[in-house]
């Protein structure tokens, strides 16, 4: 079986050993990038199942990095964030990152975090393999725009449906506010988002007794869960 590529974009070449020497442990297979440019020709050469991502590059940023990276693939990302700052986190996340780390952090703890992102990916292709997606009791149709529980229909409302559908196929993953409003409401709209609050509390009703929950991540947005039973 072939191993599992990750790339790893830092300038700082001991945290590009760190976790290098980790993730080799585990059985990956990692490829190293100093800067931005060489970073997006890493990825488009190696096609990973992952990237390892620093924010502060000399010349092109993190962040342009994760643009460009986002506009060609759909590759999980992984920030690392000198600062324990929720901007910094909200900018990465609505550019597509899929998790951060703050530095210095735990090198076990990046390594848990990809196992965790890759096992999350694995299960999301499976979802979304029929054109359905399927979280514990929970089925979403896009086409046929019907949300079921154990087989019992769900009636929700258009915003509502477009919502929980952006959160089941992000399963575990924070979106933002600035994201669902993007991706639910089909705008950037950066100023009240008490809408997306609201349509929130509306779907959270209906998911009661389904096994299922938005969990509010303060800062940043929201994510789908199971409950822990």
């Amino acid at each position: 079986m072939t191993a599992a590529k990750i790339v790893v974009v830092d300038d700082d070449e001991s945290i590009r050993e760190l976790a290098s020497l980790y993730l080799g442990k585990e059985g990956f297979s990692v490829e190293c990038a100093v800067d931005g440019s060489s970073a997006v020709e890493a990825v488009r050469r190696a096609a990973p199942a992952l990237v390892v991502l620093d924010l502060m590059l000399p010349g092109k940023s993190g962040y342009d990095v994760c643009r460009e990276v986002r506009q060609e693939s759909d590759v999980p990302i992984i920030m690392l964030t000198a600062r324990d700052e929720d901007v910094d986190k909200i900018v990465g996340l609505e550019l597509g990152a899929d998790d951060y780390l703050t530095k210095p952090f735990n090198p076990r703890e990046l390594v848990a975090r990809v196992k965790a992102i890759l096992r999350r990916s694995e299960t999301t292709q499976g979802r979304k393999a029929a054109g359905v997606t399927r979280i514990g009791a929970l089925s979403v149709d896009k086409q046929r725009r019907e949300v079921k529980v154990d087989g019992r229909e769900l009636a929700l409302r258009t915003k509502e449906f477009d919502l929980l559908a952006a959160l089941a196929e992000n399963a575990g993953i924070v979106l933002t506010r600035e994201q669902l409003l993007d991706r639910v409401w089909g705008y950037n709209f950066y100023g009240e988002t008490r809408t997306v609050d609201v349509h929130v509390q509306h779907v959270r009703a209906r998911l009661a007794g389904s096994g299922l929950s938005i969990a509010t991540v303060r800062g940043v947005g929201y994510k789908l869960v199971e409950e822990v039973r």
